[in-house]
């Protein structure tokens, strides 16, 4: 594992984590009125599931990514 694997681990566990906790504040509750403890916990629980799919990607798809896919997508440079 190198240490552009784990930048884009990172990466993507704070996408995940970011993602999940925007989607939990647009189901259409008063920011107010939100469960906030769920709402992190629901983000948390998203970010260890994105990191352990990276973890399990390791040796599949382009080496020193956390992808499982079999070449870097468009936007990424090599």
């Amino acid at each position: 594992m190198t240490v552009d694997f784990w930048k884009d681990l990172a990466e993507r566990a704070i996408k995940t984590f970011a993602q999940a906790l925007l989607a939990v504040l647009a189901v259409g509750v008063p920011i107010w009125e939100l469960d906030w403890s769920g709402a992190f916990g629901i983000a948390a629980t998203a970010t260890v599931i994105s990191v352990l799919t990276s973890v399990a990607s390791i040796g599949a798809g382009v080496q020193g990514t956390a992808s499982v896919v079999g070449s870097p997508a468009r936007h990424r440079k090599e």
